[in-house]
This record gives C-alpha cells, sequence and structure tokens, in this order.
C-alpha cells in the first residue's frame, strides 16, 4: 500500500529542514534501515532511514528545497509494488491533502477549475474557493487570527507556507489603523487672498547611510531562538577564576615534541573540565521538569565558529579519554563541523560547553549557555601577568576562565568548587595524564 514519508522532526524544536540529497531513486527498492534520504538541519546533515522494506514510487521535493516539518517529501510504497496512476494515488483521500501543489515530473501547470454553477444556471459567486496551505501554515494563521483566504501562496502551485503566514503578520503590525471619518468643520467667512512670497528651495536631503542586509541562515535563526530561551528561561550566574598555566604550556610542548599527537591548550581544557566534573559530580546535571539529572560519564561539548554560524559538538566520555584521544575527537569534530558534516546526535547532549576565545587574544569574556546543559566555560587568552609566589612578585602565563551556570540546578557553592577544581588541575597538569 502506498503512503507519504513526511520530512521529520530530526531536531527538537526545528520547524523544518532542506531535503539535501536523495539516496534512492524513483523506482529503486529499499531494505528497512536504508537511508532514504539526507536532510539538513540548522546544524548538522541527518539520514532519513526507511521503516520497513520498499520501494520509492516518487519524490515529491527537489535536492535543496526547505521543506516544513510534517510536509511530504515522497510517496513509497510496499515491496514489489507497481502503481500504474501515482496522480491518481496522490489524489486519494488523506494522501491529496499533504501535496496539493507539488505538482508531478512534467505535469502541466495547474488550471483554475471550472465556477460553481447554481441551479438557476448562473454562476454561483458563494462557492468557497478551496485554499491550499501547510499544516504549519494553518496552524501559525489560527493562532495569528489570520483568514488563509487573504493570503498570497508563495509554496508550490501557490501554497500557502510558513513565512507567508509571517509575513502577514508584519504587515498587519506595521499597517496604520484606519483613518477616522473627519468631524465636521464650521464654515468660516472667506478671507481675502493675500500675494505670497515665493517659497525658498528646500535643501536637498543629506544621502542615506548605506547598508547591506545579510539574510539569516538556518543555523543563524535557530541559533537566535535557542540562546533567547536560554537567557529568558535558564536563571545564569557566573564564578571566575585564574589559572597559572606555566605548567600546562610546557606540558603540552613536551607532548607534541614527543609523540605524533598535536595538542592544543583547549585540548587540555576540555580534559581539565572532565577532571573537574568528576571530582564535583553536582556539576555534570542538566535540568528537567521533573528532576535534576545528573549523569555516569562526562561528555563536553566545543564551540565551534563555521562560516554557517556557532555549533557544538560533543566529545563523549572525556573523563576516559587520554589527551591524545581528546585532541583526535575534538579535531574530527571541529573539521566536520567546518565542512557542514556532523551527524544530528554529535550535536546533542553533554553538560558544559568550552567555548574559547584565547586564540584571538581575547582576555576575558561571558558566555550564554547552550540549553539544556547546565553550564558554559569561557576560555580566554594566556597573557603575561604579575602573581604572588611565596610572597614574591613574578611574571606568568595567567589563563582567565569564567563560568555561567543555570542556577536551577546547580548553587553557587557547586560552582564555587567546582571552579576551584578546575583551576587546581590546570595548574597541576599531570593530573590531567592520570
Amino acid at each position: 500500500m502506498a503512503t507519504l514519508l513526511l520530512m521529520p522532526e530530526v531536531a527538537a524544536g526545528d520547524d523544518g529542514a532542506t531535503l539535501s540529497s536523495w539516496s534512492v531513486a524513483v523506482g529503486a527498492a529499499y531494505r528497512a534501515n536504508d537511508t532514504i534520504a539526507v536532510v539538513e538541519t540548522a546544524k548538522a546533515a541527518v539520514d532519513v532511514d526507511a521503516e520497513a522494506d520498499g520501494v520509492v514510487l516518487r519524490t515529491l521535493v527537489a535536492e535543496g528545497a526547505d521543506v516544513e516539518v510534517g510536509e511530504p517529501i515522497a510517496l513509497l510504497g510496499s515491496p514489489g509494488e507497481q502503481v500504474a496512476d501515482v496522480d491518481a494515488v496522490l489524489a486519494e483521500p488523506g494522501v491529496a491533502d499533504g501535496v496539493v501543489g507539488v505538482p508531478a515530473p512534467g505535469a502541466p501547470e495547474a488550471v483554475e477549475p471550472p465556477p460553481a454553477v447554481g441551479v438557476d444556471g448562473h454562476e454561483d459567486a458563494e462557492q468557497p474557493q478551496r485554499v491550499f496551505a501547510s499544516p504549519l501554515a494553518r496552524r501559525l494563521a489560527r493562532e495569528a487570527g489570520l483568514d488563509l483566504a487573504d493570503l498570497v501562496g508563495t509554496g508550490p502551485g501557490g501554497r500557502v507556507v510558513r513565512d507567508d503566514v509571517r509575513a502577514a503578520q508584519a504587515h498587519r503590525a506595521s499597517s496604520p489603523p484606519a483613518s477616522q471619518e473627519p468631524e465636521p468643520v464650521a464654515a468660516q467667512p472667506v478671507q481675502p487672498v493675500q500675494p505670497v512670497q515665493a517659497a525658498a528651495p528646500a535643501p536637498a536631503p543629506e544621502p542615506a547611510a548605506g547598508w547591506t542586509d545579510v539574510p539569516h541562515t538556518r543555523l543563524r535563526r535557530a541559533l537566535a531562538r535557542r540562546l533567547t530561551e536560554s537567557v529568558t528561561t535558564a536563571p545564569h550566574f557566573t564564578v571566575s577564576g585564574r589559572a597559572v598555566v606555566d605548567r600546562l604550556l610546557a606540558l603540552r610542548a613536551e607532548i607534541n615534541g614527543s609523540t605524533s599527537a598535536r595538542v592544543s591548550v583547549n585540548d587540555l581544557v576540555v580534559k581539565a573540565v572532565a577532571h573537574a566534573h568528576t571530582e564535583v559530580p553536582a556539576m555534570n546535571v542538566v535540568w528537567t521538569d521533573d528532576a535534576v539529572r545528573r549523569f555516569d560519564a562526562v561528555d563536553v561539548a566545543v564551540a565551534v565558529a563555521t562560516p554557517a554560524g556557532l555549533v557544538t559538538p560533543v566529545v563523549r566520555g572525556v573523563q576516559g579519554l587520554g589527551v591524545g584521544a581528546v585532541a583526535a575527537a575534538t579535531s574530527d569534530l571541529v573539521l566536520r563541523a567546518r565542512e557542514g558534516r556532523l551527524q544530528q546526535r554529535e550535536l546533542e547532549g553533554g553538560s558544559i560547553t568550552v567555548s574559547n576565545l584565547g586564540t584571538s587574544g581575547t582576555r576575558s569574556f561571558t558566555a550564554i549557555i547552550n540549553p539544556p546543559q547546565a553550564a558554559i566555560l569561557a576560555v580566554g587568552a594566556a597573557s603575561p601577568e604579575p602573581v604572588v609566589v611565596d610572597g614574591s612578585i613574578v611574571v606568568a602565563s595567567v589563563l582567565h576562565l569564567t563560568a555561567s551556570v543555570d542556577h536551577r540546578p546547580v548553587d553557587g557553592a557547586v560552582a564555587a568548587q567546582w571552579m576551584r577544581a578546575l583551576v587546581d588541575v590546570i595548574e597541576h597538569p599531570l593530573g590531567l595524564l592520570v
């Protein structure tokens, strides 16, 4: 029996994705768990796998198209099923509603249906016209109090989609209210016309400053939504620490000089964060509606800047990895993040993110928590500063650390204890090799 393959919600909160490529051609058979298509969310590429054996009868979306969650992307059949008239199948109740406005390959453009005729032979002007709209557009229009019949659809075949509803909302918000009827004014006696002097020409207006609008990427929109959610729902507080890192830098130089591994300061900080989480397990948590969830393993996310925006892939089980393994895992994630080849599962989980702006020369900063994690560590640049050692002032390399923490699952005393453990292991880095 033919069924529709719908765009899944591959990431929580996403209302759509881009159909990147089809992995199975039209007419080709596939097996259960085979990848039928690859879709791209704001942050990652995700495989859409088959739930059972079958055959692709028709693809309904072109590669590169943006598709809303719940929209049909293909018509699938049972193994060996052949359909002589796919259009007739798509017109069946329950199927047509999902694909209205998506023409078959090579099909002529849709034409308006003939007007309905009343019993007296005249056109029935009251016959309602069906408005084609995506499920998400219908819901948004209903919530906004908009009539779909008043909207201009820009989707396939004139279908009303999400952006059409949002455009109508913006237009309504910016439109001035209807003007009031002018009040009658009593007649005034006519005054004789006096000659007037010609007005001086108005000065030419100053040219407006130029600008360039850079359209939002899907990733930028997702970042804006999630970070706004974070600062409005998670009560942030910060704790700061200052670590002397001369020993850490010497250890890094020795590792890189004696092995083929290439270890960065950030790799050592990631390992130090896992060590601090092991020392203070009350920090290795996230907030849920029903409980504070405490993890057994320490998964640490690493903030990576990409051309499209910031992503935070997760290094798993850092507490059980050697420094070289942490460096290799992080390097692989960073490379694939910048190439847009991360999988959605690699962006999920973890209780803390490490965000390092030290390479840009930033001395210190604070960062916004990446929900639903409980903390984010902002790492600045190591720079020479005066420090007191045994009562004497000396110059040492100092690293500034600032942790933003969600006060719901973590108390200030716990965060302070964790920061103390983090600074201690960074200043005595041989503990990272144990």
